[in-house]
């Protein structure tokens, strides 16, 4: 849970007998985590259920939290006099931020330890729906604070209270007020205590429902996340923070560990920082008294740094931001560089209040999927606690750190100092190698999507049909060509569909020789409903308009785009579907394809077309577009790939198609630049005289989208959802060892 949670007034004011009943919640907490591991194991897919219960207790556990930031920072700041304010601002403002850029070095050193992890995914909406930019005025600046409490833009509602909180310094009678605020922080814990005892049933729900559900490969994963973070958190706990004292102060590295111990196993137990700050006040006062370093003021300084600084991010606030990019590596958004500066500045200001508002929020921001928050809850049951002791040990070193700056004792002693800082990066980067190994034996990251989408198979049961693997010469044309070609294809009892066979995922051959796609699936569907035997005949882009144009064929499938070109010498039925025009590139190149600017003004790049998949029109279009590239035709997509001299920076595709090809070669990505996106509509060539069979088609496609067919067809081939009937259940103990159920 968030150590700065307002609850932990109460219990603070309660005393060691509710410390001991938070001892017992913590065990049922730590009990409830391991029976809902337990039960989800169990019982499988069938706790999924249990989501809700976890989602509701989620929103009830941040209820309380911003209301609370708004108040406990009014009345921590305003509370001070002018003069402690700006013994605060000059001395202690720069050591906290040494503070946080420890913090943030490790929260950016720290992926390192990921393990190569081959990732590539089927076409997401995400490509193309481009979020609106960032309005960084009204995220920092609230022009109103009520709106901004609305819409959880914790930067402006943390700026909006430190500004009340320093304007309230020079009020002359503010007590009363801040005696109310005082009551309203205390009415907001004593909400949030109340919450905090669902905790446990909380923490099952969620553990259970994604023990439940939750792939095997996702929980190998997990222990990443895990590893590496209490790596980074006892790392800091035990050699940077303490040694960073011994370095610029009296106090030795042994002193700090040793008045430190108490609370430090305490904040752990509990995870809880709130209850040991009378700890930490006392072993900073003791420390200064045992070497004979107390001023008229020391006592004091402790007593105003620790309480004031409890409301600023520590370091083990901070850590929790890890998160976020080790959830962008699990879901596979991993962050891309530029975000750097936004992703610290934001996240600074965000962990002004609690974890469990601004981990979300921080999620929406950075564009990972905001249900990747459940895996925090789960894991901060664990992580939660050692964070807490970081955070006891960062208060502690930072209260000695500003005491000693005040009191004039902050000398550096560059010999100590080079061997904390030589020693902290050899630490770091040393644990983050050996984790790395680790993770290459015991996580399998053996890469499967090209298998996935080499063995996929249709979803409706097929019609009957023949696929012809070359161009048969036992079709016979129609005679009576002045039929409508409707009307000639159910007297003949057949349809006949050239196909182009390299359009994944629209058409293609799988690895059981069948011809496969989503196009594939809707004509083997179209014959179906027509009562007629489908007939597939392969054809090249250069065959397949004589092949309509003789009425070899009624229709041809290849996710053949509708252009002005086309138009000129093809019937289309109406459009099915519109693709986006984007960019297959390597995956270290997508920073240079990320928008249309960049793209233009970078000399030298050189961009390749497929063939047979553009017109001469598209062609001549790419090269006025980019004038600094070198636009080269290639016969397929192998020779862009297989590409092993690094001669090719992009190749256009679509997005939908691109991420197809991405899976066969997961090295590559698919960019669609911005901020202009150029769609193109999808639809069938058909033979001339077929405007009757385009009317069918095209009020057959309305029917099948309307009755949502077309949608499952969609979600499978293109976005590669498996069917929920077709889904493997997840492994359990009741289904996969008892067999109590099927």
């Amino acid at each position: 849970m968030d150590e700065s949670s307002p609850q932990t007034a109460d219990e603070a004011r309660k005393g060691p007998a509710f410390r001991k009943h938070r001892m017992s919640l913590s065990t049922a907490i730590l009990t409830g985590m391991v029976l809902g591991i337990l039960v989800g194991v169990f019982f499988g897919e069938y706790v999924g259920f249990l989501e809700t219960i976890g989602n509701g207790f989620i929103r009830l556990l941040q209820m309380t939290i911003l209301p609370y930031i708004l108040a406990s920072l009014i009345l921590g700041i305003g509370g001070l006099t002018y003069a402690k304010a700006r013994l605060l601002a000059v001395k202690a403002g720069l050591l906290l931020l040494l503070t946080w850029v420890i913090a943030f070095a490790f929260i950016l050193i720290m992926p390192l330890g990921f393990p190569t992890w081959e990732s590539a995914s089927f076409f997401s909406s995400t490509l193309v729906e481009f979020p609106p930019p960032t309005n960084f005025l009204e995220l920092y600046i609230p022009a109103n604070p009520f709106h901004s409490l609305a819409e959880n833009l914790i930067p402006a509602v943390v700026l909006f209270a430190i500004a009340m909180g320093i304007a309230l310094i020079s009020v002359k009678d503010k007590d009363h007020f801040l005696k109310d605020l005082s009551v309203v922080c205390e009415a907001l814990m004593k909400v949030a205590g109340l919450v905090v005892r669902l905790t446990p049933i909380g923490v099952f729900a969620i553990a259970a429902s994604a023990a439940g559900t939750m792939s095997v490969d996702e929980l190998s994963k997990l222990q990443v996340y895990l590893i590496i973070f209490n790596l980074g958190c006892l790392i800091l706990t035990f050699w940077v923070l303490p040694m960073l004292v011994a370095a610029a102060t009296p106090f030795k590295y042994k002193d700090v560990i040793r008045v430190s111990r108490d609370a430090l196993v305490t904040a752990f137990t509990t995870g809880n920082l709130f209850v040991v700050l009378p700890v930490l006040t006392e072993g900073s006062k003791r420390l200064f008294a045992e070497y004979d370093l107390k001023k008229e003021n020391t006592d004091a300084y402790v007593d105003v740094i620790i309480p004031v600084s409890f409301n600023f991010p520590n370091i083990g606030k901070l850590i929790m931001l890890f998160f976020i990019m080790f959830a962008g590596w699990f879901s596979g958004s991993e962050m891309p560089l530029g975000d750097y500066p936004s992703f610290i500045i934001s996240g600074l200001l965000a962990f002004f209040g609690g974890v469990d508002v601004a981990l979300p929020f921080m999620l929406d921001l950075m564009r990972i999927p905001s249900d990747m928050y459940q895996l925090y809850v789960v894991t901060g049951i664990v992580n939660g606690r050692t964070a807490t002791l970081l955070a006891a040990m960062n208060l502690l070193v930072f209260t000695l750190l500003v005491v000693s700056s005040l009191t004039g004792y902050l000398k550096i002693n560059w010999h100590k100092a080079i061997i904390a800082i030589v020693g902290s990066v050899a630490l770091l980067i040393g644990s983050m190698f050996l984790a790395r190994v680790y993770f290459a034996v015991a996580v399998d990251n053996a890469y499967e999507k090209d298998e996935v989408i080499a063995n996929m198979h249709l979803i409706e049961e097929r019609a009957e049909s023949v696929v012809f693997d070359v161009v048969p010469n036992v079709l016979t044309k129609d005679r009576n060509l002045e039929l409508p070609l409707l009307q000639r294809i159910q007297e003949r009892g057949e349809l006949r569909i050239a196909y182009l066979a390299d359009r994944l995922p629209f058409v293609y051959i799988n690895d059981q020789a069948q011809l496969v796609g989503l196009e594939a699936e809707l004509a083997y569907e179209l014959a179906k409903d027509l009562a007629v035997k489908a007939i597939f005949i392969p054809a090249e882009r250069e065959t397949y308009e004589q092949m309509l144009a003789d009425n070899w064929v009624d229709l041809v499938i290849g996710a053949i785009p509708i252009t002005a070109q086309h138009l000129r010498t093809i019937n289309f039925t109406p459009p099915y579907m519109d693709v986006t025009a984007a960019f297959a590139v390597p995956d270290y190149k997508r920073h240079l394809f990320a928008d249309l600017k960049t793209i233009r003004e970078t000399p030298g790049l050189t961009l390749a077309v497929i063939k047979s998949h553009v017109t001469q029109e598209f062609f001549n279009l790419l090269v006025h577009e980019f004038p600094k590239a070198n636009v080269v035709e290639v016969e397929s997509d192998s020779e862009f790939f297989e590409d092993t001299e690094g001669f090719f920076d992009g190749m256009l595709t679509s997005a939908e198609g691109g991420s197809a090809l991405t899976l066969l070669n997961p090295s590559f990505s698919v960019v669609v630049p911005r901020p202009l996106t150029i769609t193109v509509p999808v639809a069938f060539p058909i033979a001339k005289g077929g405007d009757s069979l385009s009317d069918y088609i095209g009020s057959w496609i309305d029917i099948k989208k309307k009755d949502n067919s077309f949608q499952r067809y969609y979600d499978h081939w293109i976005l590669g959802i498996t069917p929920e009937d077709e889904k493997p259940p997840r492994w359990s103990v009741i289904r996969n060892v008892l067999g109590w159920v099927e």
